[in-house]
């Protein structure tokens, strides 16, 4: 990267895109959060904390003095209350009111002897509260636990942090985790075209951990979950280490899914879905009390799919439910129960395409983009994932909360296919290159692998005040026990044409003698944390530690050999920020990573090292008070040891560790529900990776593009002769990549910008007797741009095609 661009970088950036997109605030917006209808459950608690949650939930600038507040505790606040109102119930009995000044922010004062006892306001609507664990109304999240595992106002938190609602997930037509993500920055999804097996993603450079409800999913070589989107309340992307909270992660960050919860209002939905390649799918929810008091409520969703793919003969089926309870002990004790259950039945729909007819041109012409290079009678991919678990929260008293997250996960895989032979001139005789005819050699992976999990995780969260500073102190332990028996067989198969291909010759699967993986992996992991995030008047100060052990132990059953080993990592992060009255906030964080690697090589004797990482973030966002927009800018340096890659050579991914890596960036993102109607997300992505040593050196990392840039919006009218009706567009930019760490041409692929459209239409707005009732029409890659996501200098994969779904929806 030149000078010019490094320049880029630099800080005075960040303010130049803060005031390019300030217009999308309006001072209406403010005055409209502030009166919005919430429902309330507070109980007693440092007054300070109680208001200061308040109040950034709403917008409302509240200077506390620590004087007036320092020993004070509020009053319950339970019911729905406009932010004026759920402020004014906190300070019953305290002997303080609250003061506006003349520039529309408040202040607390003693009540004077004779003033009369303001009266409390109760509203009777229906309205609700967010937190960080639960549904967003709209585009914009307010709160997140991402990367603290606290309820925290996002505008507050030093790190970058994305969210993806469940209403933009919905308008967009969101499928997958790759789709939930593609307008976020810093993420590269879909890396190698559509694959139905699993979300391939790249934040920062690195492969993110998934946390499902606070607890990591389990992560195998095939065998891994593949989460379902329309399960979940909210997806938050966390780009930056996170060791020093949640243990073994990667240094580029990770995913941090919630669940949809049982809630007290009772709501139904339907959805049925039909579209291209006979895509056939029913998406249901519904959630409600059991009892008349609401001790028990329900919650229930899930999938049934049925549909081809993009290439002919592969299929995608997935059955899935996921049933939830939970129980209101009392009001300070609350016990979720949380289980799913996927069955998938598909194929390797990326296809690892020969480099010739591809990337090369051949006299044969081009492949197309639908030819299955397999073969139907001997292809499988049937993976079964099943999770049990529970969410548990108690109050113990005034200060002091206790959690605990707990899951059982299983997922078991059998899976074969036929794939034609890596591109290699020198073994052409074997079929490694594909003639001027179109012939080519093939071979076959054949897989067994189940992995089990338990994950549990304790925190206590403390909430008191030390003098003038608040505290809110998160002590915790967790532990996480995974099994992983894996058994990879390959070998040889029929030759075959790739633009006329013949299939159905019998294929023998290779014994399991002739194994090239076979080994049982068992691993341990326990960590202790510990992190305080402080404020003193608007200052934040974030400091947090981690200590971890983990143990794997690998049987290597070819070999009947043994080898274990064991890691431990103290992890820390700091970070600082200035809450500026004006809704500005600017950071400065520190935080590092360690990962041990789960997979094992080929031989008995080598273990692969764990990772290490480092970053440090200089930030800023912007969330005017009261507006339902928020803009961020961050400029990064990250760099990672031992950093591991995986290239696929013969259609086996083959792991190798390249040593250090040093990623440096600039993103850029706003998110703004900007007024009733319409709705705006958009991102920018700068970045430069650099391997740092060993045979590499000076080269980027694979599949990182330097530039990324994406924009949607959604507007809906309300009014007139549209009245219901609403469109959606949006665009996503991606720079070129190179797949192979030796940044080839064969292995660079050039940069595309592909388009995606929804049109959708409530049709109440026709009879009221619709009420409930809409339907909708979503485009990706509306234009069908034709271009390739990635080669890897053996194989070349093929971008999504376009695809149109439509859908009808009944809610009730």
């Amino acid at each position: 990267m030149s000078r010019a661009v490094d320049a880029l970088l630099r800080p005075s950036l960040m303010a130049l895109a803060i005031g390019l997109a300030a217009p999308l605030t309006s001072p209406a917006l403010f005055a409209a959060e502030q009166s919005a209808l919430r429902t309330y459950a507070l109980p007693g608690a440092p007054l300070a904390n109680t208001l200061n949650q308040i109040a950034s939930q709403a917008g409302i600038t509240l200077a506390l003095d620590p004087a007036l507040v320092s020993g004070r505790t509020s009053a319950p606040v339970s019911g729905q209350y406009d932010a004026l109102g759920a402020l004014q119930a906190a300070l019953r009995g305290t002997g303080l009111q609250l003061q506006q000044s003349s520039a529309g922010s408040y202040s607390l004062v003693a009540v004077p002897e004779t003033a009369l006892a303001l009266p409390e306001t109760t509203v009777n609507a229906a309205s609700d509260s967010e937190s960080a664990w639960g549904p967003v109304d709209g585009y914009l999240a307010k709160r997140t636990a991402a990367g603290t595992k606290t309820d925290t106002a996002l505008v507050e938190a030093p790190r970058s942090i994305s969210v993806a609602t469940r209403q933009q997930m919905n308008d967009r037509g969101v499928h997958s985790l790759d789709d939930a993500v593609k307008y976020m920055p810093g993420i590269v999804s879909a890396s190698y075209g559509s694959d139905t097996r699993y979300d391939w993603m790249l934040v920062r450079g690195f492969e993110p951990t998934q946390f499902l409800d606070g607890l990591p999913l389990p992560r195998g070589v095939y065998a891994n979950p593949k989460a379902e989107t329309w399960n979940l309340d909210r997806l938050a992307l966390l780009r930056g280490p996170a060791s020093s909270v949640y243990g073994q992660t990667p240094p580029g960050g990770l995913l941090d899914m919630v669940s949809r919860r049982p809630q007290a209002e009772s709501a139904h939905e339907i959805q049925v879905q039909y579209g291209s390649d006979n895509h056939r799918q029913i998406n249901f929810a519904s959630t409600g009390k059991i009892d008349d008091q609401g001790q028990f409520l329900y919650g229930v969703s899930g999938v049934v799919r049925d549909s081809d793919t993009q290439i002919d003969h592969i299929e995608n089926k997935r059955y899935n439910i996921a049933p939830s309870l939970t129980w209101n002990i009392d009001d300070d004790t609350k016990l979720t129960f949380l289980s799913q259950f996927t069955r998938d039945d598909t194929g390797v729909t990326s296809q690892f395409y020969p480099i010739q007819g591809t990337k090369i041109s051949m006299p044969f012409g081009d492949i197309s983009h639908h030819k299955n290079l397999g073969d139907p009678d001997y292809d499988f991919y049937d993976r079964t994932y099943y999770a049990l678990g529970y969410a548990f929260e108690h109050r113990i008293n005034d200060v002091w909360q206790f959690r605990q997250n707990l899951r059982y996960t299983k997922s078991d895989l059998s899976f074969q296919t036929v794939t034609v032979r890596s591109y290699n001139p020198a073994f052409a005789a074997f079929g490694f290159v594909v003639d001027d005819q179109g012939n080519t050699g093939r071979g076959t992976t054949n897989v067994d692998e189940d992995i089990s999990q338990f994950a549990v995780d304790n925190n206590l969260q403390g909430d008191f005040d030390t003098g003038a500073v608040s505290h809110t102190l998160l002590l915790g332990l967790d532990h996480q026990r995974m099994n992983n028996n894996y058994t990879a067989i390959f070998g040889g198969a029929t030759n075959i044409n790739v633009n006329n291909p013949v299939t159905g010759a019998p294929i023998t699967r290779p014994p399991r003698s002739d194994a090239f993986y076979d080994y049982d992996q068992k691993t341990r992991q326990t960590g202790l944390y510990i992190q305080d995030q402080m404020a003193l008047d608007n200052w934040r100060l974030t400091l947090g530690g981690r200590q971890d052990w983990v143990k794997t132990d690998t049987h290597f059953i070819k070999d009947d050999t043994d080898n274990s080993q064991l890691n431990r990592k103290f992890s820390g992060n700091a970070a600082i920020s200035y809450v500026f009255d004006s809704g500005l906030v600017p950071y400065l964080s520190y935080a590092e990573s360690f990962q041990p690697t789960s997979k094992a090589d080929v031989t008995s004797t080598n273990s692969l090292k764990p990772t290490e990482g480092q970053q440090w973030e200089l930030g800023i966002k912007y969330q005017p008070p009261g507006s339902n927009t928020l803009l961020s800018a961050a400029v990064y340096d990250l760099t990672q040891k031992n950093v591991s890659a995986t290239s696929f050579v013969g259609a086996v991914p083959v792991t190798s560790q390249t040593g250090e890596v040093k990623v440096r960036g600039l993103e850029l993102e706003a998110t703004s529900d900007v007024t009733e109607n319409l709705k705006v997300i958009a991102a920018y992505t700068l970045a430069k990776s650099e391997v740092q040593d060993g045979q590499y050196k000076g080269n980027r990392l694979q599949l990182m593009p330097n530039q990324q840039a994406s924009l949607w919006a959604d507007y809906t009218w309300h009014s007139g002769v549209l009245d219901g009706f609403g469109i959606g567009a949006g665009a996503r930019y991606t720079g070129n990549t190179y797949g192979d760490q030796g940044n080839t041409w064969l292995g660079k692929a050039d940069a595309y910008t592909v388009f995606d459209a929804s049109v959708h239409y409530d049709l109440s707005r026709l009879d009221n007797s619709l009420k409930g009732a809409s339907v909708a029409l979503n485009a990706s890659n509306l234009f069908d741009k034709d271009y390739i996501s990635t080669c890897d200098s053996f194989y070349c994969y093929y971008g999504d095609q376009r695809s149109v779904v439509a859908s009808a929806t009944y809610k009730f």
